[in-house]
């Protein structure tokens, strides 16, 4: 039984899916789609947290985890027990997990090496993977997309810059492409075709955050700008820790808002080919990535005085452009 205290604990994670640049589970879906798209939310948005050692309250996350309260502080130790309580909530699922032999994307069998002999099956300790539970087993999902979200959370505890696109890319991989696979999953609509397109759109949506987060992410030392594209714009570091952005640091800025435009183009056909809710899901998806870069543009690509974020009237109409196959 989740505490009031655990509840609140959870709720601090939750809430701030009203700050994303697209809906997370807006009220006109199923009420089982919602749940379950939320439940999935709240895992993503906690293993972030965790790795930006941005959690309120983070000690009793820590102890939710199995780990000491000044643990909290420990990133990696958060993510290893965080990686392990994930391997839970796949114990006695038809689908399996990390407990029964099956590896994550890097081959890794969770900080534990358990195996499904080693121990008996047991309830996650936290709240919200305890939430994911029937998500999981109601859906059929597999620990693959979760894991890589882990994997994604670590990464940026070891690796502060990316020399070129194709590695930024292949982080995306990690951060951003599990979840549209978790959507397509939830919603029973995955086919190759759409988890190709909505490769290209969780892309772009994450291209368009980082853009959004310059001078957020320097401050935890992490530039998710290619250093390649940075020597081409002749960008410095130190160009990036200025109150604002000069023209360079604009003009680099904006040729990769136009690369994540492209991603977002590319994605666009998946909403066209599902129909009814999930097609205005989708369309709140690709229609939030072009709203946040046409918050960019209309800062002139100044991200460094603050992070430029759309209205809802944006969101609207660029959703609605979606929905007829604009863009």
């Amino acid at each position: 039984m989740v505490t009031a205290e655990e509840d609140a604990h959870a709720s601090a994670v939750l809430s701030k899916a009203r700050a994303e640049n697209f809906p997370v589970a807006p009220r006109f879906l199923p009420r089982e789609w919602r749940d379950d798209l939320m439940a999935v939310y709240g895992f993503a948005r906690l293993v972030d947290d965790i790795g930006d050692s941005d959690l309120t309250f983070g000690a009793e996350h820590a102890v939710a985890l199995g780990l000491a309260p000044e643990q909290a502080g420990d990133p990696l130790a958060m993510l290893d027990a965080f990686e392990s309580d994930l391997h839970r909530v796949f114990e006695g699922t038809a689908g399996g997990a990390g407990p029964t032999g099956r590896t994550g994307p890097t081959g890794r069998t969770g900080p534990t090496g358990r195996t499904g002999s080693a121990a008996a099956a047991r309830e996650p300790g936290h709240p919200l993977l305890r939430a994911l539970v029937p998500t999981v087993r109601r859906r059929g999902l597999t620990p693959e997309p979760f894991l890589a979200l882990v994997e994604a959370n670590r990464q940026d505890q070891k690796v502060r810059r990316y020399a070129t696109w194709g590695e930024l890319l292949a982080y995306c991989e990690l951060s951003a492409n599990p979840v549209g696979h978790l959507v397509l999953a939830i919603t029973g609509t995955s086919t190759p075709e759409r988890v190709r397109r909505s490769d290209a759109v969780c892309t772009g949506l994450q291209i368009v955050e980082h853009l959004q987060d310059v001078a957020e992410d320097l401050a935890r030392d992490r530039i998710y700008l290619p250093a390649e594209d940075m020597d081409r714009f002749r960008v410095s570091e130190s160009d990036l820790a200025a109150p604002t952005a000069n023209a360079s640091v604009r003009a680099l800025v904006a040729f990769e808002a136009d690369r994540a435009l492209g991603l977002l183009d590319e994605g666009t056909p998946l909403v066209r080919s599902v129909h009814g809710r999930l097609r205005l899901l989708l369309a709140g998806f690709t229609g939030g990535g072009r709203a946040a870069a046409g918050a960019l543009r209309a800062a002139r690509y100044d991200v460094l005085a603050g992070a430029p974020k759309a209205g809802a009237a944006s969101v609207l109409r660029e959703s609605w452009a979606s929905l007829r196959g604009e863009g």
